[in-house]
């Protein structure tokens, strides 16, 4: 994918160049001839969980989005990670937010890169302690994925839940409804 290149220098304003910075780096970088800037364009960290229910964790837990981009489509509870936080904590943050479910962290469980669109992603897994959970402002609903159950809903997405917790290396659900409850972790 081609990123848009920076143009004006976001400590002055002044027009950037792109050519090997001074220090001895060996890309190209965003270099203000003015005020000597140099500026990294870095992909971005996004931390989530996979929240699991069950003594074989046949279940995940997902969230349907209630904020663009894909609103409407169903996701695991992820996000950015904010400035001054581990992953596990972001994870964590995210999953509260979206998810409001009562969970125990557990270790990370997947690292993916998403080249063409500038991030990383990493999951921790999650064991729920509950079917409870009461989700934020930013989540329409939240459901467990169930593999004994009919496929149909999930099969109406442009892209189904299944393949993102497939991915993930979990096991092939679909999906239940989770009944309203406290958020607590």
């Amino acid at each position: 994918m081609h990123f848009s290149p920076l143009k004006h220098c976001r400590v002055c304003g002044t027009a950037v160049v792109y050519r090997l910075p001074d220090d001895g780096d060996t890309k190209e970088r965003a270099v203000c001839p003015a005020c000597h800037t140099v500026h990294y364009q870095n992909p971005l960290n996004v931390v989530g969980t996979v929240p699991v229910w069950g003594d074989d964790g046949a279940q995940v837990l997902l969230c349907k989005r209630n904020i663009e981009p894909r609103r409407g489509k169903w996701t695991l509870p992820a996000g950015f990670m904010e400035m001054g936080e581990t992953t596990a904590e972001g994870a964590a943050r995210e999953t509260d937010e979206e998810a409001g479910a009562q969970y125990e962290m557990q270790g990370l469980l997947r690292v993916r890169n998403v080249v063409r669109v500038g991030t990383g992603h990493l999951y921790n897994r999650a064991r729920l302690r509950s079917t409870s959970d009461n989700p934020g402002a930013e989540t329409q609903e939240a459901r467990r994925l169930d593999e004994d159950e009919d496929r149909r809903e999930s099969e109406d997405q442009d892209r189904d839940p299944e393949r993102s917790a497939q991915e993930l290396g979990v096991r092939q659900p679909t999906p239940r409804s989770s009944a309203a409850g406290r958020r607590s972790r």
